[in-house]
């Protein structure tokens, strides 16, 4: 393991290969006695582990170490040559001592699950406050006198957000810590949510609704890395598979609670719904879940250290080693979009997802359609027809952790540093339930059919979706290692912006090719993305090889290297 954070420390590439950093490093003395704190130690390092460092605010001469592992007193020697006075300083980089209480990897089983919970329970609500209200798109319209269009928009506008709000949230999470976000975004969503509850017009309503999306994606970001943060590579498997399940049953629930409550108190009671769980969340997440984040809890432990000796040799590799503000700012805001229009396999994947993220979405409005225009059910009827889907999530949120056992073995048997293109396995195998679904659901969508047959076309499209959602951001994460946070932002941004557009067209498109074609076309588009994982499966290692951005496993060669900062 020591090994392997060394390797991935000095292939940390063109993001900062030009660091204007105060200090120069030498040669690292020799370090204490230290161990893996993120698995055991013949194990590489795991996706999350690599996404939780904080590699885009450091210079490319930072010692990882630091993050990853503990020592017996707590410290590692570091000797810096000064660029201002060109003198060797020595400090003393502050880590985790063995067995440290305080490491949140090392606190009780219950404890950590009961953080996980709040946090999955917190990703639950956002998701469902994201399709509650598409129950009623019909009840907004006919109360402030607008077409359905525009009342779409809350929809729209909400799930803009998502791919908005990470750009900033993410970034500060990694300056500020994790706990600060959760708590200060979620009491400000919970705030935004009101004045949809009580809007007299639909202005006021669709721009509450538009900034109560922005703040609410901040969790939905940083769940992730919560869940890395507290638990071992080897006994992530579970509590992962809870994560990956709360956004996509949010959106299948959603409906179903609307549906009823939309019948019985009319549509701002959807609001008031929102509201009373969000609420809920911000008080479990923000007075029971403290702060996980390494970087900033060693930061915080560091300066607690000088203030008690008057020492300043007391430091973490981020007093030290901060990368410049302009080249922080540019990896931030630029570095996505680079990643997202210059890169291939960024490109692809993200579309994927973003195919599969709209579908989610036209969903919400396929169902009315097919259910009460075509059957004339009620919005409650209708939402129990996203129980298939419900059920395909939590299925395969239970054949989770057998992907990731098999994961494990593909490590063991290629030495603990398997080829990227492994983790697309799963989604080879689950991409084709997602065009299967789709054309079940479109050829039983005849008014005069069973209504059981759409309903079960839901089941194989929820079973695929969080095979297919963890392996592309597994992929991302093993091949852009240390650009793996810039190639999810593009990839969520993407998506959620061709998310919330999918709803705006929706109607018209079932209007003009009626139910049976209309999914039908989804069920092509579905079936064509099914090429993407087999393309990369078998080019993606080369395709990586000739990247500025991508990880390589023929990096070691100075070749890759010069490559790399001939990009930048």
């Amino acid at each position: 393991m020591a090994d392997n954070t060394r390797d991935y420390a000095s292939h940390r590439r063109d993001s900062d290969s030009d660091s204007a950093s105060d200090v120069t490093h030498v040669a690292d003395q020799p370090k204490p006695l230290y161990r893996s704190i993120t698995g055991s130690n013949d194990q590489p390092l795991d996706g999350a582990d690599v996404v939780n460092l904080p590699t885009r605010t450091l210079s490319h001469d930072a010692d990882l170490n630091e993050y990853t592992h503990e020592t017996i007193d707590g410290q590692i020697l570091r000797e810096v040559r000064s660029n201002v006075t060109g003198n060797i300083e020595r400090y003393e980089l502050v880590t985790w001592k063995v067995n440290d209480p305080e490491n949140p990897k090392n606190w009780s089983k219950p404890y950590k699950w009961w953080c996980t919970m709040c946090v999955a329970l917190t990703c639950f609500v956002v998701a469902f406050n994201s399709a509650v209200i598409t129950a009623d798109i019909e009840g907004v319209a006919k109360e402030f006198h607008v077409s359905e269009e525009v009342a779409l928009l809350t929809i729209t506008l909400f799930v803009v957000g998502f791919g908005v709000g990470p750009m900033a949230f993410a970034p500060l999470s990694e300056i500020l810590g994790r706990r600060i976000i959760y708590a200060t975004t979620l009491f400000l969503a919970v705030i935004f949510t009101i004045p949809g509850a009580v809007a007299k017009n639909i202005e006021t309503l669709l721009v509450t609704r538009a900034l109560a999306g922005i703040w609410f994606s901040a969790p939905m970001t940083l769940v992730g890395g919560t869940l890395a943060d507290m638990w071992k590579t080897d006994e992530r498997g579970v509590p992962m598979a809870a994560f990956s399940a709360a956004p996509f049953i949010g959106p299948a629930i959603g409906p179903l609670v609307g549906g009823f409550l939309s019948d019985a108190k009319g549509w701002r009671w959807l609001y008031w719904i929102q509201l009373i769980l969000s609420g809920a969340a911000w008080a479990l997440i923000s007075f029971t879940v403290p702060e996980t984040y390494t970087p900033t809890l060693l930061a915080r432990r560091a300066k607690k250290l000088r203030e008690e000796t008057g020492d300043d040799k007391f430091v973490t590799e981020e007093d030290i080693s901060k990368a410049p503000l302009s080249q922080r700012l540019a990896t931030f805001l630029l570095r996505p979009f680079q990643l997202l229009f210059g890169e291939l396999i960024v490109f692809f994947i993200s579309a994927y997802m973003s195919v599969l993220y709209g579908l989610l979405y036209m969903f919400f409005v396929a169902y009315p359609i097919v259910y009460q225009k075509g059957k004339g059910y009620s919005a409650g009827t209708t939402g129990l027809m996203f129980i298939p889907i419900a059920v395909g999530v939590l299925l395969s949120a239970c054949c989770a952790p057998l992907v990731n056992k098999h994961y494990l073995k593909l490590v063991a048997k290629h030495d603990g540093k398997p080829p990227a293109e492994v983790r697309l396995i799963p989604m080879m195998l689950s991409c084709w339930f997602i065009p299967i679904g789709l054309f079940i659901f479109a050829w039983t969508s005849y008014s005069e059919l069973h209504w059981a047959g759409p309903a079960l076309g839901g089941f194989p499209v929820g079973f695929g979706f969080i095979f297919l959602y963890n392996s592309a951001n597994n992929y991302l994460v093993d091949s852009y290692q240390h650009q793996a946070a810039s190639a999810l932002a593009a990839k969520t941004f993407l998506r959620s912006f061709w998310g919330a557009a999918v709803v705006l067209f929706t109607n018209q498109m079932y209007d003009r090719l009626n139910y049976q074609w209309a999914s039908t076309l989804l069920a092509f588009i579905g079936l064509a993305c099914c090429a993407i994982p087999f393309v990369f499966y078998f080019k993606g290692a080369d395709i990586r090889k000739h990247s500025h951005y991508a990880y390589s496993g023929d990096e070691e060669n100075e070749g890759g290297m010069k490559e790399a900062k001939e990009a930048h």
